[in-house]
């Protein structure tokens, strides 16, 4: 009897294990359909990354005033002469013009990414590129814009895009596209070389198929600077980071399709990002947690965390996987005079030629009047 009652005893603990398991799966299951399954838990995951994210990124407030720069540069106008005739200063006055609304659509968030080139206490800009998520046709797109572009910077005077940074950092070089380029711009994030090396390794490299004379090029100058990584060939390669940095740095020899000059670097530009964009979209979500977090750590950024948020249900939400890449200025819509407005060799614009390319672009617009007056509030 007293057998039979321990028998009992031992069955009704069983179950109540068993009952227990069983009703622990089933809340864990119902987390994981309404977390996953359901736009309300979706919005919880995202929070969550997003503050991950924020987390481990590096905030930033990246402002240089004229007095830093005027003690790092030695010359604050070596780059911009003075007009020194009546055509020069017509070239300078017509720069001058009243401050536009850049324009912005629900459907569309830009964000200004660059690379930042130190060398000898000089801060320039040589990547340059308008990264947009849109959610009508569920693209990122990625618009490169040329170093040696004659922009408008206010407050000063007119001089070549890359310039722009040295003279009042991130914030004045947002300013400066917005500006000249009609786009509103949500945040932006940086890095520096060093960290565009690692961020490549980290990804176990990129894969870039180069030409013969880009090959020759790269294993026998000095853009790779690691003597032991100038043995690529021409075709397929894994570029490792410091590989990866000096391709992206040729503009002496055409790219593969005949790209050469500022143009065959930033096509180059676009061809890395494409592939890192591709490398990081494959990784296993175990890969990814690791890469992330270690790749964060190179970002300097101003972006908010609920903008990262933001950010991260369009891409879900809009099952965005796709990458489109295009260049400003457009063939057959620039000069480049040797000196302009006392600028020397730069890429002077039909601005609104362009911009009707670029809201094609960016925006998807059939047609579009570019005229300041008629831009979009």
């Amino acid at each position: 009897m007293k057998r039979m009652k321990e028998i009992r005893k031992r069955k009704k603990l069983k179950n109540n294990i068993l009952r227990a398991v069983g009703a622990t799966v089933a809340v864990l299951l119902l987390s994981i359909v309404f977390l996953v399954g359901t736009k309300t838990g979706r919005k919880i995951i995202y929070r969550i990354a997003g503050d991950f994210i924020h987390d481990n990124v590096d905030v930033v407030d990246d402002t240089i005033d004229d007095m830093d720069y005027m003690q790092n540069i030695p010359n604050k106008d070596s780059n911009i002469n003075r007009a020194n005739n009546d055509q020069n200063k017509q070239a300078v006055q017509a720069m001058a013009s009243e401050r536009i609304i850049p324009r912005s659509e629900e459907y569309v968030s830009s964000f200004l990414i660059f690379g930042i080139e130190e060398i000898e206490g000089a801060k320039n800009t040589d990547a340059m590129l308008i990264a947009s998520i849109n959610t009508k046709d569920n693209t990122i797109k990625l618009t490169s814009l040329l170093r040696d572009t004659l922009v408008k910077i206010p407050g000063h005077n007119p001089n070549k895009l890359n310039a722009v940074y040295s003279l009042g950092g991130a914030s004045l070089l947002v300013e400066t596209v917005e500006q000249n380029y009609r786009v509103k711009i949500d945040g932006y994030a940086f890095i520096n070389f060093e960290a565009f090396e690692s961020v490549v390794n980290l990804l176990g490299g990129v894969p870039i198929q180069l030409g013969e004379q880009e090959a020759k090029y790269l294993n026998t100058t000095n853009y790779i600077s690691n003597k032991a990584y100038r043995n690529v060939v021409p075709g397929w390669n894994t570029l490792n980071g410091n590989q990866a940095l000096g391709y992206v740095r040729v503009r002496r020899v055409p790219t593969l399709g005949g790209a050469n000059d500022d143009y065959g670097r930033t096509l180059r530009q676009r061809r890395v990002m494409s592939a890192i964009f591709n490398q990081y979209k494959g990784k296993n979500l175990f890969d990814l947690l690791s890469i992330t977090q270690k790749c964060l750590g190179y970002v300097k950024t101003d972006v908010t965390q609920e903008q990262i948020e933001l950010m991260l249900e369009d891409v879900v939400e809009n099952m965005i996987s796709s990458l489109d890449t295009f260049r400003v200025p457009v063939n057959g819509m620039f000069d480049d005079p040797s000196s302009y407005g006392g600028v020397s060799y730069p890429l002077v614009l039909d601005w609104d030629s362009n911009i009707k390319e670029l809201y094609k672009f960016i925006f998807l617009d059939e047609e579009v009047n570019t005229a300041t007056d008629d831009l979009p509030e």
